[in-house]
């Protein structure tokens, strides 16, 4: 499973404030999807799959990723 946090540290240690920014969404947001408080909607896990090149499978941790 990629967790949003590693997707960002993949892309050169990205903040939530700037992942937001990226995606149309706050930080709060981000950092509540993180800690799994919230889940993430449609519409900003098809702007995440987009952004880093991944699968929602991915994301949400259907599948293993080596």
């Amino acid at each position: 499973m990629l967790n949003i946090a590693e997707l960002r540290a993949r892309h050169g240690k990205m903040t939530q404030k700037q992942l937001a920014e990226k995606i149309g969404s706050s930080q709060t947001s981000i950092s509540l999807w993180e800690k799994d408080i919230n889940t993430i909607s449609m519409p900003y896990l098809i702007k995440l799959c987009k952004y880093f090149g991944v699968s929602a499978d991915d994301i949400l941790g259907l599948r293993d990723i080596s």
